[in-house]
């Protein structure tokens, strides 16, 4: 007879495991095999006390087979199945539904907990047309997964009572996900000034284009960015199922709305908390941001190990962390969002503050950044401080409002979305060089114009590619269909926008 089945997580993905049971007679023990982590082998006494609850006493030698044995499993994920089959193993249940599979932590009085990994189970479930069981706490993510034929347990005795067939559980049922609109805590309206900041957030949202912003302290870099959530168009239902795979792997709560995610990192993170790894493969900060933004404030503060490990996740969209335990590829298409100051001190080219740094401590604070990092930043823009006057102004022209710049960025997202389409891309910033070269429309006297600038800037090939990348950008936010001459000009110009684009890296 088939074992019961429960679940593992292997990055964002859900792997059937089979819960082989065997009593004998002899003094009582249990004894769990097939890797189990510490977890797994702890729920031997969350079980017995929870089959105690419901009149079952285990007796005899109990031997649990996790299946596949070269698979580890970890955390309470297998509390649930193992307790079903010593309780069909003990003869108290005929369950003989095959593939059904059962998740959750038990409490020692039968009550199931919360466990993460629900989303990743309900795809399994779904592509294998089989009935999930997962804990009540479970139901609102699991309901979000379309076409999954799932059911809530509050407790141990209620699942052996469904199973028997006196008491069936209700089939949880589909919900779909809040379309209502994000207000964002900072208004663009509320930021004085700063408006050519706001130009490159505006193309940055619209074509999904990592940001650099450079100024002095005070300047408003924080600020800006953490506006930024409220331009950024909502998520598409492709996109929401990306993100709520990886927060419910990583063990965090979802949420129903379509805001995308926003994640700050410290700059003493390590590069297992920004990439992912550890004992169990977690996602890290880039992977958690997935389909998002990732700010990250003091940017030449990271450690080297941490800036160069976002090479290739900037560039594929995806990263892969192997560790000794194996290796796990999560998808990493963020955003980037990165604050610095221009020098140590803070204040090069400041026109209120003078600058304290010596030509060897600038020098060093710049190289802290190296060039292929930079060349993947496609917008690079300065940030000035204000003048006293401008501050105290109450009646200044502060610009739009978020919501009316966020029209704009979503009606560029959408001429995005059916333009590439048929390539399955999302915008322009995932565009690969073959698709580049072929499928931009220009004006004929961008070619030319492109050929000039090409002879003055020593460009690199990734950082001629993302000039077109912007441009193209610019342009869809014009409602242009052809790239033209000012929409790859206003490109170039964020190649050169601040001290650390000037220094010879990344674009020279």
């Amino acid at each position: 007879m088939k074992g019961i089945c429960g679940i593992a997580l292997r990055g964002t993905q859900a792997v059937s495991v089979e819960v082989e049971v065997e009593i004998t007679g002899g003094l009582f023990s249990i004894t769990v095999v097939g890797l189990p982590d510490t977890a797994v082998k702890e729920a031997r006494e969350r079980i017995r006390a929870a089959l105690r609850g419901i009149g079952l006493t285990l007796r005899g030698r109990i031997a649990i087979n996790l299946a596949p044995a070269d698979l580890p499993k970890e955390g309470a994920l297998l509390d649930l199945p193992m307790a079903v089959g010593l309780a069909r193993a003990a003869g108290r249940i005929d369950h003989r539904e095959r593939g059904a599979l059962f998740m959750g932590e038990l409490a020692l009085d039968g009550r199931l907990r919360w466990v993460r990994g629900a989303v990743p189970a309900a795809v399994l479930a779904r592509e294998a047309g089989t009935p999930l069981y997962v804990p009540a706490a479970n139901e609102p993510e699991v309901a979000l997964v379309p076409g999954v034929e799932a059911y809530a347990v509050d407790n141990l005795l209620d699942l052996m009572r469904h199973l028997s067939g006196q008491n069936p559980l209700s089939r949880i049922e589909g919900r779909t996900f809040d379309d209502t609109g994000f207000v964002a805590d900072t208004d663009f309206a509320d930021i004085k000034g700063q408006f050519a900041a706001k130009r490159a957030l505006e193309i940055a949202a619209a074509g999904h284009h990592n940001l650099l912003m450079s100024g002095s302290p005070g300047s408003g870099k924080t600020l800006l960015a953490r506006a930024l959530k409220g331009i950024l168009p909502p998520l598409s239902d492709e996109e929401m199922m990306e993100v709520l795979l990886v927060r419910s792997t990583a063990g965090l709560k979802t949420d129903e709305g379509r805001t995308r995610p926003f994640r700050s990192a410290h700059h003493t993170a390590s590069s297992v908390a920004i990439c992912g790894g550890g004992s169990a493969l977690r996602p890290g900060e880039v992977s958690l941001a997935n389909r998002g933004v990732l700010f990250l404030d003091e940017f030449p503060e990271f450690s080297r190990d941490v800036l160069e490990s976002l090479r290739q996740p900037l560039e594929d969209g995806t990263i892969t962390v192997s560790r000794a335990a194996g290796s796990v590829t999560y998808p990493a298409r963020v955003l980037l969002v990165t604050a610095c100051n221009p020098c140590p001190c803070g204040y090069s080219g400041d026109p209120a503050e003078q600058c304290r740094c010596s030509p060897i401590a600038l020098d060093r604070y710049k190289r802290k950044l190296s060039g292929p990092i930079l060349d993947r930043i496609d917008l690079h823009v300065a940030v000035p401080r204000l003048q006293p006057e401008e501050l105290v102004s109450l009646d200044g022209d502060c610009g739009e409002r978020s919501r009316d710049v966020q029209s704009r960025v979503r009606a560029a997202r959408l001429m995005q979305r059916e333009r590439w389409k048929d390539l399955g891309y999302h915008c322009n910033a995932e565009l690969p060089e073959r698709v580049l070269r072929r499928r931009l429309d220009m004006e004929q006297d961008v070619k030319s114009f492109l050929a000039d600038t090409m002879k003055s800037l020593r460009m690199s090939g990734r950082g001629f590619s993302r000039v077109l990348r912007v441009a193209r950008t610019v342009a869809d936010l014009d409602g242009a269909e052809k790239i033209s001459v000012p929409h790859v000009a206003e490109s170039l110009s964020y190649r050169e926008g601040c001290a650390f684009s000037g220094s010879g890296w990344g674009t020279r």
